[in-house]
């Protein structure tokens, strides 16, 4: 807002914004379509540079991501191929240009203080072996918790119509995330959700843009929905190698894996490994912890993306006390690229909508087996002989029941009664309570029509995108003024006590009114966009104040917390098994 008034903008006709859409604009997929990869990137590469020092870096590195996402796509196509899915020699290529990078999703870093004070003393008993041993292992048992995530707190609903069911275009980067057989496994039942169906047989688009026309017109096949497309259609997580597995606690696991993964053509060695939970490591990020990488859009703020936070912190402390009770290991989830997609086929396939998934009878993974255990109307598929056939939403009430008898002492000592109670209500209440029903909602509010399959895939797409941009801009702006005003009425009561230069720094940003008067006064201008220059510079110089008093807050009792850690540790135990992840 300050930069379209304060550089002119608005007087060229031009309007810079800033809101959250986990899809790109149907339009510029469009073009996507009829350039050239490298015009593509020289219009539209995301920079991407949070993290960064060196913008330049940064961009040459988004220009590398571009370049082997879109020949990975392409490669995709040959393991459809080799998986049965495609069936002959005809085939609609992807373009070689890929979007999938302006698919924006939200990443959630959740840190250790116990353990990175452990990594910085140098304690004997936790080094760079033991943080990449534990937290390989807690990477592994949490996936198995990703599947209450996706479309309950975050989600990306999209529209597909009937002649975008190319297997090798709607399957995207699945081919390199699941073993074929559970990828055969969803997308049959992925057709059998979709709206394919003719007299009982199902129908795939054959090709020529106008024989699909024709056959969805004729036979009214609509195609489908799906909850969390950004996450079907962007690389979420590579899947292991037989030789390189990448969650198998030794140093360097990561390395061997993208090695591997360049030589066979879908990644490059110099990029970051692409997984759903990222170990956090002391020597590169400064403190260990983990990075949750599933979310897409919120709703809410408050609603979706707190509690988000504080399930992930829940599982990611269970996965440590399971570990520090000795009952679980890495023999118990064997690194085998198998098992690997054995547990992720029920993320992607939740992010799909596909009602069920199917798990060897004699699998290997303990901690499967220990979920399944309590997960109701599980039966032997008469399909796949030696499968299970399970609800995905019976699986994830299970995982539920897990967290309270598995994590009761950990959800008391969170405070995390509350959390739990919402998310049984959002999974007994999908439409009403979960992001993807409040999303479909906000998107059909006009009230013409209750699903999304009532209108054309473009139709609904372009109407998604209008509500991203305007009424759910302007929810999420009210809420970040709810946060502001709260932090300034704490910075008022606390303003006894600053030093001079703060004390200054309030006086000049305030025109003889109170800070939280003046947030609550410019709120409705600033969410309308009618704010003037001199009253955003005066809401930005406020947000600074703000943002400042929480970083001395925050370094104040990390220094507090570090002086203690000695005395609480003779009575806790172990760095390594007493810990509680601390956004």
């Amino acid at each position: 807002m300050y930069a379209n008034r304060r550089l002119g903008l608005g007087e060229s006709g031009q309007q810079a914004m800033v809101y959250f859409a986990p899809h790109p604009p149907v339009r510029q997929k469009q073009l996507n379509d009829c350039i050239s990869d490298a015009f593509y990137r020289d219009l539209f590469m995301s920079p991407c540079l949070s993290g960064w020092d060196n913008g330049e870096a940064k961009h040459d590195y988004m220009k590398l991501c571009h370049q082997v996402l879109s020949r990975s796509q392409l490669n995709a196509v040959a393991k459809l191929r080799e998986a049965g899915i495609i069936a002959n020699n005809l085939v609609v290529l992807p373009e070689l240009s890929n979007i999938s990078l302006a698919n924006n999703g939200t990443h959630v870093s959740l840190g250790s203080r116990k353990l990175t004070e452990a990594m910085r003393a140098g304690h004997p008993g936790f080094g760079c072996a033991e943080e990449k041993l534990i937290g390989d292992l807690t990477i592994k048992i949490v996936e198995h918790f990703l599947p209450l995530f996706v479309g309950t707190y975050s989600a990306a609903p999209y529209r597909l119509d009937f002649a975008d069911f190319h297997p090798e275009k709607v399957l995207g980067f699945l081919p390199h995330e699941l073993d074929y057989t559970h990828l055969r496994m969803i997308w049959r039942r992925w057709r059998k959700k979709a709206d394919l169906n003719f007299f009982g047989y199902r129908l795939t688009p054959f090709g020529p843009q106008w024989i699909d026309r024709l056959l969805s017109t004729v036979f009214r096949l609509r195609g489908d929905w799906v909850a969390d497309f950004r996450l079907i259609d962007y690389l979420a997580s590579v899947m292991s190698t037989e030789r390189s597995p990448a969650f198998d606690g030794s140093l360097g696991s990561g390395e061997r894996l993208k090695r591997d993964l360049a030589d066979l053509g879908i990644f490059d060695s110099k990029m970051s490994l692409y997984v759903l939970y990222r170990l956090r490591e002391f020597d590169k990020m400064g403190y260990t912890g983990f990075e949750g990488r599933y979310y897409s859009l919120f709703e809410s703020l408050s609603e979706d993306l707190v509690p988000a936070v504080g399930l992930q912190a829940l599982i990611t402390a269970l996965a440590f006390k399971y570990q520090a009770q000795g009952r679980m290991t890495h023999a118990h989830i064997p690194d085998e690229p198998f098992i690997e997609s054995e547990r992720r086929q029920i993320f992607f396939g939740a992010a799909i909508g596909i009602p069920t998934f199917f798990v060897r009878r004699n699998t290997t993974n303990e901690c499967l087996r220990t979920i399944l255990a309590r997960t109701k109307r599980t039966r032997a598929s008469r399909r796949y002989p030696g499968y299970l056939r399970v609800h995905n939403e019976d699986y994830q009430r299970a995982l539920v029941e897990t967290l309270l008898e598995d994590a009761a002492d950990l959800i008391e000592m969170f405070g995390l009664q509350e959390m739990l109670a919402d998310l049984k209500a959002r999974l007994d209440d999908p439409a009403d309570r979960s992001a993807t029903g409040k999303l479909v909602r906000g998107i059909l509010a006009d009230g013409k029509v209750r699903s999304p399959m009532q209108l054309p895939a473009e139709d609904f797409n372009m109407q998604a995108e209008h509500y991203y941009r305007d009424k759910l801009r302007r929810r999420h702006l009210a809420e970040a003024f709810e946060f502001l005003i709260e932090d300034l009425r704490a910075l008022e009561l606390e303003a006894m006590h600053f030093d001079g230069r703060l004390k200054q720094a309030l006086h000049d940003c305030l025109p003889n009114r109170g800070a939280t008067q003046l947030a609550i006064e410019l709120q409705a201008c600033a969410i309308a966009g009618d704010a003037s220059e001199e009253e955003l510079r005066r809401l930005i110089n406020l947000m600074l104040l703000s943002i400042h008093q929480d970083l001395q807050a925050s370094e104040k009792m990390l220094a507090m917390d570090n002086r203690n850690l000695p005395e609480r540790n003779q009575h806790a135990g172990s760095h390594a098994i007493n810990t509680a992840p601390v956004c």
